[in-house]
């Protein structure tokens, strides 16, 4: 029986995974996800690394010996980091190498979620991780707020391949596409090249509906219920086939850019009632990444439903989205809520995972 998870890629959408700790490299785990599943990328983020470095002893050793020096916790921290990553780079590389090089084999590690909303301390630290992983298929990971976007196109400048995290609206999206080309657009003119460099767009997308569900009881649009996430994604879809189809990009396009594809993120379904592949079943498209976890991977792999469904139904996603609007329910609010909420959902595990490597240290001094 054909594998579902690997079936998507037939639709032109690559699946990543959102997970890494040393376990899943070493064990063989994601060679086999990669071979078996056609994983194509790793996605991590501070919650992922707090839970993987708190929860085991792998990186015991690693702590002891980063501590002997003089630096910081956060220090240390990206020490575990970086040496996962570079390791994952490593096994992801013949991924990179396939086709269309740089299509894919890509694993992204975030700045400092304390520096959401500091653009110089992101540029700066954007710099050093890039540097410090010196692995052509790593990504940075920015959030894409406001004060995030200048950071992007800086880094983009630079010839940094970019994860743009946490996007949940549509007009902040189409920012972040301006920043990408923007950025591409100051490299070429300072002559440099603009091929090999890549980015992603990553859109946020159960976390909508579990704002948005309740309201929509209360306004008697009981029957939208676990669709406005969907909605969102289709109409974010619809300005990326807008924005690289035009003549400004086509001018990068011929000098070898790629476009900023949109990923899709947090797809697993945060509702029981809702199937569990709902997010991944219906936003299959071409040129588009979907990063999941892996219970959801394993779930799509048991009884998912592989199609390319993203373009369907766009006239249904437009009247969604107008008819929240009509109900009074302030699209544009929540998704500036989900942003703040976002910051804090990866703060609080980062204050978190700084605390338990000081504990570590205490138990060696």
């Amino acid at each position: 029986m054909a594998n579902k998870v690997k079936q998507i890629h037939d639709f032109g959408q690559s699946i990543w995974l959102d997970f890494i700790d040393r376990k899943i490299i070493f064990s063989g785990e994601l060679k086999r996800l990669v071979e078996e599943d056609g994983v194509r990328g790793v996605t991590s983020n501070p919650a992922i690394f707090e839970k993987a470095i708190s929860s085991s002893a792998d990186y015991d050793a690693d702590i002891t010996e980063l501590s002997k020096s003089d630096k910081t916790d956060e220090e240390i921290f990206f020490g575990l980091a970086i040496a996962d990553i570079k390791l994952a780079c490593d096994l992801l590389r013949p991924v990179y190498d396939q086709d269309v090089v740089g299509a894919d084999g890509y694993v992204s590690l975030e700045v400092s979620p304390f520096l959401a909303l500091d653009t110089e301390g992101t540029i700066s630290q954007a710099r050093e991780l890039w540097k410090a992983v010196d692995k052509k298929n790593v990504m940075i990971k920015i959030p894409g707020t406001q004060p995030g976007l200048a950071a992007i196109r800086e880094a983009i400048s630079d010839g940094i391949n970019i994860n743009v995290t946490l996007l949940f609206g549509l007009e902040r999206y189409e920012a972040v596409t301006e920043a990408y080309i923007s950025g591409l657009e100051q490299r070429a003119a300072n002559g440099l090249p603009v091929n090999h460099i890549a980015s992603v767009a990553s859109f946020f997308l159960s976390r909508i509906d579990v704002l948005v569900d309740p309201l929509l009881d209360a306004n008697g649009l009981g029957d939208l219920k676990g669709e406005v996430a969907i909605a969102s994604a289709k109409k974010a879809y619809a300005i990326y086939k807008r924005v690289f189809s035009t003549d400004r990009w086509k001018i990068l396009a011929e000098k070898g850019a790629v476009p900023q594809r949109l990923l899709w993120a947090s797809t697993s379904s945060k509702n029981p009632a809702f199937k569990d592949t709902k997010y991944v079943e219906a936003l299959i498209g071409p040129d588009t990444v979907n990063t999941i976890p892996m219970d959801t991977l394993e779930a799509f792999r048991d009884h998912g439903d592989p199609a390319s469904r993203l373009e369907d139904d766009l006239d249904t996603a437009t009247q969604v989205m107008e008819k929240i609007k009509a109900a009074g329910i302030d699209i544009d609010a929540i998704t500036e809520q989900l942003e703040q909420e976002g910051i804090d959902k990866f703060n609080k595990p980062f204050q978190k995972l700084l605390e338990a490597i000081a504990e570590q240290k205490t138990k060696i001094s």
